[in-house]
């Protein structure tokens, strides 16, 4: 299966009860992700963190499907073919 490059965004509203989970996740999948950058948003209590990855669609799909199905966690991703 061919591989691509993308973009995964994910934004946690409830980081108290979510943050290690969310991190237990992305290091279970560590292995498809090239970068990854967090930012708090004080404002409205956001967390947000950016991931570049390179991985099959099914990788993919399994990474966001894990984190999509934790409360309070958002995700959105972007692919491209190489």
């Amino acid at each position: 299966m061919d591989k691509r490059i993308g973009t995964i965004t994910i934004i946690i509203t409830e980081r108290t009860s979510q943050a290690q989970k969310v991190n237990q996740i992305l290091c279970d999948f560590g292995e498809m992700i090239i970068g990854r950058m967090g930012l708090p948003y004080a404002h409205g209590n956001l967390h947000i963190i950016a991931l570049i990855v390179h991985a099959t669609t099914d990788e993919i799909g399994a990474l966001t499907g894990k984190l999509g199905a934790l409360s309070g966690v958002s995700v959105k991703s972007s692919l491209t073919k190489i």
